[in-house]
């Protein structure tokens, strides 16, 4: 075993724990601070395969900014833990059953024999004035140059509906 895959599995490891935790977690909070953990590791696994641009991307937006505001919005709500349970115990036994229903899915189409070293193999080695962020650039630029821009005033539209939502005044 190499030192390159023993750091993808420690990540991966990380990963994997620390979502099982977002579900797991009786806590909003902690949930919430694993999904961050969670976020952290697998930025690791893509600096690993070479996406430096995509590690950088989740850890500002997501972990910086929307983890942040989500974790705002926990503490705000006053959560009714024990409301949450009651329904728990009689759909056990539905919810094992989809969950096993989707694991053999999953084993089935996600299995050794469709990934691996030998379909895809690690990313090469790339010059020392490889950029991933121009090519991205590039990319984005030229090819996708209109759905960009459609992206754009879609968010655009979507922060003025969100700001004038805000300020409406209700009426008495």
């Amino acid at each position: 075993m190499t030192f390159y895959q023993l750091i993808f599995y420690a990540f991966s490891t990380v990963a994997v724990f620390s979502g099982l935790m977002v579900v797991a977690s009786n806590n909003p909070v902690r949930g919430a601070l694993f999904l961050v953990l969670t976020f952290f590791a697998m930025s690791g696994v893509w600096l690993l395969l070479q996406a430096e641009f995509l590690a950088l991307i989740l850890v500002l937006v997501y972990v910086g900014a929307v983890m942040t505001l989500f974790l705002f919005v926990v503490m705000m709500l006053r959560v009714n833990v024990v409301g949450m349970f009651e329904g728990f115990v009689r759909y056990f036994p539905l919810a094992l059953f989809v969950i096993m229903v989707i694991a053999g899915i999953s084993i089935m189409v996600i299995g050794p024999a469709r990934f691996g070293l030998l379909s895809m193999p690690a990313p090469g080695i790339k010059p020392d004035d490889f950029s991933n962020i121009k090519e991205i650039g590039m990319v984005l630029y030229t090819d996708y140059a209109y759905p960009f821009e459609i992206s754009a005033v879609m968010l655009l539209t979507a922060i003025i509906a969100a700001i004038s939502l805000s300020h409406r005044k209700t009426k008495k």
